[in-house]
């Protein structure tokens, strides 16, 4: 499978998918237009051990709701990303069975080292 979840909105999402110029087959999906369905979320927990990996404590909702002083639990990540699409960490993405996920420049080059090996 090759697949990205992004925001279609969000410039470093963007940014990062023009640098990896990715191959017409992978597919795109827009977490703000098509939300992540149960299925997907599950199956990206498989790829990546846990719902925390994949969510994101730096959106703005984490903090408005004061989530960091919350003991979340696996139960808590994952209903929190299918709520919202902003706590995904994104992009998120899956080259074959391997996960990839946020911005940081050591992910983005990770990517990039998956991608020549292909």
């Amino acid at each position: 499978m090759k697949k990205v979840y992004y925001l279609k909105t969000c410039s470093t999402c963007v940014r990062i998918l023009k640098e990896l110029n990715l191959s017409p087959d992978f597919e795109l999906q827009d977490i703000k237009t098509e939300p992540i369905t149960v299925k997907q979320l599950e199956e990206m927990k498989q790829l990546s051990g846990s719902y925390e990996s994949l969510f994101s404590k730096r959106a703005k909702l984490y903090k408005e709701m004061d989530l960091k002083n919350a003991n979340l639990k696996e139960a808590d990540y994952k209903h929190y990303i299918l709520d919202h699409y902003t706590f995904l960490s994104r992009p998120v993405i899956i080259v074959n069975n391997q996960i990839f996920i946020g911005n940081s420049k050591k992910t983005v080059e990770q990517v990039k080292q998956a991608l020549s090996g292909e």
